[in-house]
């Protein structure tokens, strides 16, 4: 049966979809439907004991994937969101999205854009996830933007990814688009607006979201089906997601809706998600990760999701929401943390209950837990129902991990790459699967080898697997150089351990050479430094060429945290010569466990923000990132 179906898709790999016959198309789909089968039921029969969620479906497409669950879980709470003006949730369910994606499909399709590629752009919401789904849904490619990207490079992105349509789901960036559309220098041909009462200028190609999701409604209802007939392939690029890493160099990441259906298909037997679960959105959705594992796997687990307004809400809307699920980059949880440890310590209570928690990390493997009293109450402030605190996009700090955890809330960490799809590795979410130093435990159906190993068995990481990209749009190049036999090279540098569990050490383009030719991880400074209660966050980097000796090796450049630096310091918390003092005694405390060559020699205090990417990583090639400010 395997054989038979894989030259099925051999056959029609390259096939025109709509120069097939109904009768070729249906062979096509389902030999699709075996090979997604085929995964299912491997997960069904795994011996692996971390695989422990075994109620997958197989998914072929994004198509295919809202159309089921809409089936499935219909009149259920699919999004739920403050309209503007309003202070309670909005709710809309399956049946509502799949109606207002069908409708806005059709009107695509109907404006000539089908095998287009369609842009993306705005702040986390609804209508985003609908427009995602009804270009996805057969349309044509989707190209998620990020709103903070300056006009310019939103222009290049255009030029880049062959770009024919925008859909702006703000004002503020209809207006940006819309310019560049009559300045006639791009290939862009349409702007969709979000909230437009009517259609700009039709000629023009300024067009009115709300209308043409209305039309198509319409025409749906009257008997069109030329979005609901439309054919997509499993294997076809489904999505063009551009990198914004720290490097400054932007790649055209293309996944094809295999790779996004395989993902979310293995990522779930770690992870158990239920119909009744609230994921809560609040990175930025044009990211894979928050794409994927929120958006993606809830819908394909029958959950619902709650878009925040902004980083400034987040407690304001976890508390009206009530959510279960919150995947966030390290950054967030340890801010979590750091304010929770902040309020112990004015009221008092902070040993008390920090001890508390550590008896419970030994009572709970009994099942006592002697914290929940105090965790309850903590917990409240995020809503009250927390099941489960994801991190991933970089390292978290174990004691973070083990904070949450001490009160009951899994906290797990998870490794992956927009390459990736992104999830190839995570921590299960049962206790005796859980190890806070590790990025997570090998998914199944994925490769994992290490290559050019040092002296510790650090090397760097490699995987192959079913959620591999197909390569970087128009950029055959960087494809080959990262590419290899189907092993992606993702350039972080780390080891593998017995059970497939991963560990990151650092970054290959990162890594600081030493006099004595020894490497030196940023990141991995980076992370004990910033334990320090004195130190809000690091980067570490180097400088061996200064024609001054006494200026070469190893600079942290660092913001303090002001709140528990006047702690310490009091009136002499805004002295420079006082502060520095403190911060240094505290480098100097971490450097007396590292060898010479890898100890910080420069500290560069910084009192304004460092420049970032959207997934709140500090760029590390912006040279003012190495500055006092």
């Amino acid at each position: 049966m395997e054989k038979e179906y894989k030259k099925v898709l051999e056959k029609y790999a390259d096939a025109d979809l709509y120069a097939m016959s109904e009768e070729e198309y249906a062979e096509l789909k389902e030999a699709e439907m075996a090979d997604m089968q085929s995964y299912v039921n491997a997960i069904t029969d795994s011996n692996v004991p971390e695989v422990m969620y075994r109620i997958g479906r197989a998914v072929t497409d994004l198509k295919y994937l809202l159309e089921s669950s809409a089936d499935i879980w219909g009149g259920k709470v699919l999004y739920h969101q403050i309209m503007p003006g309003d202070k309670e949730y909005t709710e809309f369910t399956y049946n509502d999205v799949r109606r207002d994606v069908r409708g806005l499909g059709t009107s695509l399709m109907k404006l000539g854009l089908r095998g287009a590629h369609i842009g993306v752009i705005g702040a986390n919401c609804y209508e985003w996830a609908e427009s995602y789904f009804a270009v996805t849904g057969g349309t044509g490619v989707v190209v998620p933007l990020d709103k903070e990207l300056s006009t310019e490079e939103l222009e290049n992105l255009i030029e880049m990814g062959d770009i024919d349509a925008v859909i702006c789901c703000q004002d503020k960036y209809y207006d940006i688009f819309r310019k560049i559309r009559v300045s006639g220098k791009t290939r862009l041909r349409m702007v969709i607006g979000v909230g437009k009462e009517a259609h700009e200028d039709e000629k023009n190609g300024l067009y009115s979201w709300d209308v043409l999701r209305a039309e198509g409604i319409a025409a749906v209802e009257a008997g069109d089906r030329t979005f609901l007939d439309a054919r997509v392939r499993a294997s076809d690029m489904v999505s063009i997601i551009f990198t914004s890493g720290t490097t400054g160099v932007s790649k055209g990441v293309m996944l094809s809706h295999r790779n996004l259906c395989t993902d979310i298909l293995i990522a779930q037997t770690y992870l158990e998600v239920c119909p009744e679960d609230i994921f809560f959105s609040v990175l930025p959705i044009h990211h894979t990760y928050e794409c994927t594992c929120t958006m993606l796997e809830g819908m394909f687990m029958g959950a619902s999701m709650a878009f925040c307004r902004g980083l400034k809400y987040i407690t304001k809307d976890m508390q009206a929401v009530h959510p279960t699920f919150l995947l966030a980059v390290p950054l967030i949880y340890e801010k979590f943390y750091n304010t929770i440890q902040k309020t112990l310590k004015k009221q008092g209570q902070d040993k008390l209950v920090n001890t508390l928690f550590a008896i419970n990390n030994v009572t709970s493997k009994i099942g006592i837990n002697v914290a929940k009293p105090i965790a309850k109450k903590i917990m409240a402030q995020f809503g009250g129902n927390i099941d489960m605190f994801i991190a991933g996009g970089a390292r978290v700090d174990p004691k973070v991990l083990a904070f949450f955890r001490s009160m009951g809330i899994p906290c797990l960490q998870g490794y992956g790459l927009t390459e990736t799809s992104p999830m190839v590795a995570l921590n299960p979410d049962q206790w005796k699967y859980m190890r806070n130093d590790s990025a997570g435990k090998l998914f199944q159906f994925t490769e994992c080898k290490i290559i050019d190993k040092d002296e510790d068995g650090n090397g760097e990481i490699c995987f192959r697997g079913p959620m591999v990209m197909m390569g970087y749009y128009k950029n055959q190049e960087a494809t080959d150089a990262s590419m290899e036999n189907g092993w992606f090279h993702t350039g972080d540098i780390g080891h593998l351990d017995a059970d497939n569990y991963v560990y990151i050490t650092g970054r290959k383009k990162n890594v600081i050479i030493a006099a004595n030719g020894k490497n030196v991880f940023p990141e991995e400074l980076e992370e004990k430094i910033a334990r320090s209660p004195y130190i809000e966050e690091c980067m570490v980097w180097a400088d061996e060429t200064n024609e001054d000796r006494m200026l070469r090796g190893i600079y942290v450049t660092l913001r303090t945290d002001k709140e528990n630096v006047r702690d310490a310091l009091g009136d002499n918390a805004d002295d420079d010569s006082a502060v520095l003092a403190l911060v240094s005694s505290e480098i100097d405390k971490l450097n007396a466990q590292w060898p010479d060559w890898k100890r910080v020699k420069h500290i560069v205090l910084r009192k304004g923000e460092f420049n970032k990417t959207t997934g709140m990583k500090i760029r590390r090639f912006v040279e003012e990132n190495k500055l006092a400010d």
